[in-house]
């Protein structure tokens, strides 16, 4: 904990101003996602499981003009990957979407998370388990919130299992480390580039 505080740039606190740092710092990591989108532009939020392949996906729909991965949704200020992954901050690795309204739907988008992943299994994808894994919708406007749980209702009469996907204002977006960004375009671990080209419907290799 004490190297927390550290990295919170608090120092050597007594336990009352540790506590009141805390507090300060768990405030904005739960409050909204603050960064402005480009002119023109419109913020849309998801968590699928690792951010990788999700990310992929949403790089190759027309429309999308920019993609980041990063965590959500938790409590720790500045949260690191290794503290993400260690399940005690309560983020979820998310994806960050900037799209044109005009070139790209919502309702597009949302369909993309749906193909994307199992939303049944609860912190779970594949073989990818914890806290950070989970399905999640994260909302900057009441119109997405609309779209995005009506889009639930008509998944859920598709599927005989219960949709776990939690639907909640987008919070405070911490970019992740840059060696994620945009991983399998680069090449992911094993080196073999999986194409971000617009329309591309190659399966995606989910580390690589």
């Amino acid at each position: 904990m004490a190297s927390w505080f550290g990295k919170l740039g608090f120092g050597s606190l007594t336990p009352e101003a540790q506590s009141s740092s805390t507090t300060a710092a768990s405030s904005i990591a739960q409050g909204p996602d603050d960064d402005a989108p480009a002119t023109g532009q419109l913020f849309a939020q998801f968590g699928a499981g690792c951010f990788w392949g999700v990310e992929l996906a949403f790089q190759r729909v027309p429309g999308v003009t920019k993609t980041e991965v990063g965590y959500s949704q938790g409590f720790l200020h500045n949260p690191s990957y290794e503290d993400v992954c260690s399940g005690t901050t309560k983020h979820s690795e998310v994806v960050r979407v900037q799209y044109d309204p005009k070139e790209c739907s919502y309702d597009t988008l949302l369909d993309v998370f749906w193909a994307r992943h199992d939303p049944t299994t609860l912190n779970r994808q594949g073989n990818d388990v914890g806290t950070q894994y989970r399905s999640g919708i994260y909302y900057y406007t009441p119109e997405q919130e609309k779209a995005a749980k009506e889009s639930l209702e008509q998944q859920q009469k598709l599927l005989n299992r219960k949709i776990v996907t939690e639907i909640l204002p987008a919070k405070k977006f911490y970019r992740a480390e840059e060696y994620h960004q945009q991983y399998l375009e680069k090449g992911g671990r094993l080196g073999s580039k999986q194409s971000a080209a617009k329309g591309c419907s190659d399966p995606i290799r989910c580390y690589g």
